[in-house]
């Protein structure tokens, strides 16, 4: 970044005014640099849930909101789900640069190697209830895994960062499709190394000892470019946990840990759970034109789910790829679901009707991830589970790129207090 002009805070106090850089991104917003703005005014600047405010520099992702755009290191996410695996998106995240196909082997080579967990880790699934979330035993294991590979647990050390990024993007799969076992009361199924990441992935979730499992190459290209639409998106909630838990040193699987806690809560990673609570809710096709009329309604408190982005004003771009892929599933396994031909009218609707359209009500990622989830046969309490695989790739790339920075610091959010000033304290049999 480069400096250019100033912004003049004038306080209409005492006159006093004050000058503040204004740094300009490679595209997108300039931001005013406040780094001093305390040191100067003695007052701290107020914005609650930090909309407002850039808390990095960063060079992994990009989004425009109002355009409906979302770019890994400049490429746009059309392109890379069109054309990429997602291991090659994993190394471009890491990395910085797409791999050649010497660099793509060995990177797969090393996180295929990685897949399997210690077999001590047994043990951790046996403590939780069988009824468990699958995110509450995710939070409790990936934690865990410091325990055992405090090999590389030395944030200062290029070597040990990159091992670390390479085990957890390695092991969440094995570690979400083992949750989901747990749950059902199957076999722990091992990851298998003559399998990619997406078709290892589904066969841990799926396969069990007694018959062989074979991954529909449908599926797993799916299961790919889910993936990949969910590696990164910015700053959210959960990216910035990682970057905060970190910033205090923190060992890298603490900070995934935290933030698949982050992601868990229903604001930010159970959109698509609450899809299919929708679709449950409307119930069959005669249904849906009362609930499509309740929804433009805005003295009713239906909302439909998955229609429209916080982010995106315009459209999500991610989801044109994610509807093609969610026909491509349901063609393929040809199943009959009264909820999913809810959601498929609810699309045409959407796409159709002009209420819609004005409002820029588009269906987004999480309609069609849940559609397809659904129709794979994978639990609602699995949903979110798999965002938070899809997304460790995106928290580690965040997680170095916060750990070479040399200008960042520990997370130290200021506060507005609004409380007593001033308490003269009174023994306990005076109150």
């Amino acid at each position: 970044m480069t400096r250019k002009n100033t912004v003049t805070v004038t306080d209409n106090r005492d006159g006093a005014s004050y000058e503040f850089p204004i740094l300009d991104g490679a595209i997108g917003p300039s931001v005013v640099d406040i780094r001093k703005f305390y040191a100067e005014t003695g007052m701290f600047t107020y914005d609650p849930g930090f909309t407002s405010t850039g808390s990095c520099e960063s060079a992994i992702t990009y989004i425009d909101g109002d355009a409906g755009v979302l770019t890994h290191r400049g490429y746009n996410i059309t392109d890379l789900a069109e054309n990429c695996s997602f291991l090659e998106v994993a190394y471009l995240l890491l990395n910085g640069d797409l791999p050649n196909r010497t660099e793509f082997e060995g990177f797969e080579r090393a996180i295929t190697l990685h897949t399997m967990v210690h077999e001590q880790i047994h043990k951790f699934f046996e403590g939780f209830r069988r009824d468990a979330h699958p995110m509450a035993v995710m939070c409790g294991v990936v934690g865990g895994l410091a325990a055992f590979y405090h090999d590389s647990t030395d944030i200062d050390d290029a070597h040990h960062r990159m091992i670390a990024s390479h085990r957890l993007i390695a092991k969440m799969p094995t570690i979400a499709a083992w949750a989901h076992k747990y749950a059902m009361g199957q076999p722990l199924m091992y990851p298998r190394n003559d399998l990619r990441y997406a078709s290892d992935f589904l066969h841990m979730m799926f396969a069990v000892p007694c018959e062989p499992y074979h991954v529909s190459p449908v599926l797993s290209k799916a299961m790919d470019r889910i993936l990949i639409l969910h590696a990164d998106h910015e700053q959210n909630a959960s990216t910035s946990t990682v970057r905060l838990t970190g910033s205090s040193g923190a060992n890298p699987f603490a900070c995934v840990a935290a933030g698949i806690a982050s992601l868990w809560g229903p604001a930010h990673g159970g959109a698509n759970e609450a899809v299919l609570t929708m679709l449950t809710q409307i119930g069959t096709l005669d249904r849906v034109p009362e609930y499509v009329k309740r929804a433009k309604d805005k003295d009713d408190p239906f909302r439909l789910m998955g229609f429209g982005h916080r982010v995106y004003k315009n459209y999500d771009p991610r989801a044109k790829i994610m509807a093609r892929t969610c026909h491509e599933v349901l063609e393929e396994l040809g199943v009959k679901d009264p909820l999913l031909d809810v959601a498929m009218e609810l699309e045409r609707i959407a796409l159709e009707d002009e209420y819609f359209i004005e409002k820029k009500l588009y269906p987004n990622v999480d309609f069609y991830s849940g559609i397809i989830f659904k129709a794979m046969g994978i639990p609602v309490s699995m949903f979110t589970a798999i965002f938070a695989l899809a997304r460790t790739t995106g928290w580690v790339a965040q997680w170095n790129e916060m750990i070479t920075d040399p200008v960042q610091k520990i997370g130290r959010p200021r506060q507005l207090f609004r409380g007593k000033d001033h308490r003269d304290f009174v023994p306990m049999d005076k109150r």
